[in-house]
């Protein structure tokens, strides 16, 4: 399993919100070029990169994220508000390894199999979870779907991998929630990448042992609850 730091970028800056509530922001980096220098001087060979204005519809961060695009030694997943393929075509032309769509991809899912049919490998989709449920839109709108019948319509596309938040934990350092990450992992015909309360490097080897392909890592990294270096010496490709 490999670890992966995050990099959520609001109003231009890195931030780590709660919850997902934008009232609720916790971490605040005016310059994320730092972040990422930080995270991969740790030796972190993969960075998650959010725009969270674009994924909440209050703007869009495209000069920031470019920037890190060019800046990066590292393989790096775009996600946040990608909705068309002109946007997948300019990140990965920028210099992504892979983007992560979300909202559309799973409310128009033959939108989706044509982007995995010209980008096989390189398309993630993220299912951002609660009680079971899929939200969407940064997190406002509950659609009818829950998580495992997303799995079953999406194992018969060849995706990059499927990234499932627990959007109840987000933020919160209170530990993954490794039953819904267990149940995805079981019935999903590509790799599981979880995010959400990963707080110690217990819970990092707890979804490790569930099968779980990587984790993505946020809160408890910049507050130094997790050792940046300890766990990308431990969690690699």
């Amino acid at each position: 399993m490999i670890a992966i730091p995050a990099i959520d970028i609001r109003e231009g800056a890195c931030v780590q919100l709660v919850g997902g509530s934008v009232e609720e922001e916790k971490i605040r980096i005016a310059d994320p070029t730092s972040a990422l220098e930080r995270w991969e001087s740790a030796g972190f060979e993969r960075i998650h990169v959010v725009d969270l204005d674009a994924a909440l519809g209050s703007g869009d961060n495209t000069d920031v994220i470019d920037d890190l695009l060019a800046e990066a030694n590292s393989s790096i997943q775009v996600g946040g508000g990608v909705r068309s393929m002109d946007r997948i075509d300019d990140l990965l032309g920028a210099g992504a390894d892979h983007v992560v769509v979300g909202t559309r991809a799973l409310e128009e899912i033959d939108w989706l199999d044509e982007v995995v049919s010209r980008y096989p490998g390189r398309i993630i989709v993220a299912a951002d979870v609660r009680e079971r449920q899929v939200v969407t839109r940064g997190w406002a709108v509950r659609l009818s779907l829950r998580i495992d019948e997303a799995v079953e319509r999406l194992n018969a596309l060849p995706l990059g991998g499927l990234l499932v938040t627990a959007v109840h934990v987000e933020g919160r350092m209170v530990g993954p929630d490794v039953a819904l990450m267990t149940s995805v992992v079981d019935a999903a015909a590509f790799p599981v990448i979880a995010s959400g309360g990963i707080a110690t490097m217990n819970d990092l080897r707890t979804l490790q042992s569930a099968g779980v392909a990587a984790a993505v890592i946020g809160m408890a990294l910049y507050t130094g609850a997790l050792d940046a270096c300890t766990v990308a010496e431990e969690f690699f490709e």
